[in-house]
């Protein structure tokens, strides 16, 4: 039935809540190796473990590490889908904020590449219980991206996955490359993650939710013989104009938002990952309503936002 491809890994993991989980506090920042120690880490997936179950990781940095060691050292009921940190290994000429790059980069994005793959293959062999499935990568084939990886490139890292690993595999992107450009990838994956982000493409939150079902269902429907996720939804608080419009972010619509899609996630039975935990202000440019900054559903300082309040009371 695969012929040259693999035969796929069942992906039926329970149906839990679930997070997208980045722990860098003011004056971290994973571009400078400025890592959460073991003790906020700590803090936070205690945190995360009153209401989450699945967590998901962009990369096998120190900061993956520690998440994984917490896990176990804590004996929490927490699982992680761990994910590859990749850098550029072509320019993009789309990306609005510049993505040409010279050979000797890309080369050495290249070998970056590379060792992340080992690195992914070590941490899932070593933390085999506490990791629910592999992504090779995170949006790096969307248009507008600047770390732009080639297609071909993304179907060596999922074979080598399975060929050296023993998770299921999976690729996280915008549902836009879904529709052909990732086409070949899919053999080769045994489950589908979709990103999902209305707020970034100017709806309102009376549009949001059937935009959001409409961004899953094409994928879906697009590949019926392939498990589809949702790795990335969610709804920014805060924004200077760029990209999203200021009046189209805060707090109550985050709420709002929150609300409508896990009352469709639980109804319809679809792993969500939520985006994201705790807000990053190492992200995005330098103005402090940078919408990058506020996707949290806590601050930076571990406060819970409205869509939260009434779960995490304690915290305030």
């Amino acid at each position: 039935m695969f012929g040259l491809f693999h035969r796929r890994r069942a992906f039926a993991p329970s149906y839990a809540p679930a997070i997208c989980y980045s722990g860098y506090r003011d004056g971290q920042n994973p571009m400078t190796g400025v890592f959460p120690s073991y003790k906020q880490v700590r803090e936070d997936l205690r945190i995360l473990v009153e209401h989450w179950r699945y967590l998901r990781l962009y990369d096998c940095s120190r900061h993956a590490e520690l998440v994984l060691k917490v896990i176990r050292s804590e004996d929490l009921p927490l699982k992680v889908m761990l994910g590859l940190g990749l850098m550029a290994e072509e320019s993009n000429p789309n990306c609005p904020w510049g993505a040409d790059y010279p050979d000797s980069v890309l080369a050495r994005n290249r070998r970056h590449n590379n060792a992340e793959l080992s690195r992914i293959v070590a941490l899932s062999r070593r933390y085999r219980k506490e990791v629910l499935a592999l992504s090779i990568g995170n949006e790096a084939s969307v248009d507008w991206n600047d770390h732009m990886v080639p297609v071909e490139r993304l179907v060596h890292f999922a074979k080598t996955l399975h060929r050296k690993a023993r998770h299921p595999v999976t690729f996280c992107e915008n549902y836009v490359p879904w529709a052909d450009k990732l086409a070949p990838l899919v053999p080769h994956l045994d489950v589908i993650g979709v990103h999902t982000y209305p707020v970034w493409e100017y709806k309102s939150i009376d549009e949001a939710l059937a935009y959001t079902w409409e961004n899953f269902d094409g994928v879906r429907q697009r590949y019926p013989d392939t498990p589809v996720i949702i790795t990335e939804a969610g709804w920014t608080t805060k924004s200077n104009g760029r990209g999203i419009d200021p009046n189209n972010a805060s707090e109550a619509l985050q709420a709002q938002y929150y609300a409508q899609l896990m009352a469709w996630a639980d109804t319809a039975q679809v792993l969500t990952f939520v985006f994201e935990a705790f807000d990053e202000p190492w992200k995005g440019s330098a103005h402090p309503d940078e919408p990058e900054k506020h996707w949290g559903l806590f601050t930076v300082d571990r406060r819970p936002k409205p869509v939260v309040a009434k779960r995490f009371k304690h915290l305030l």
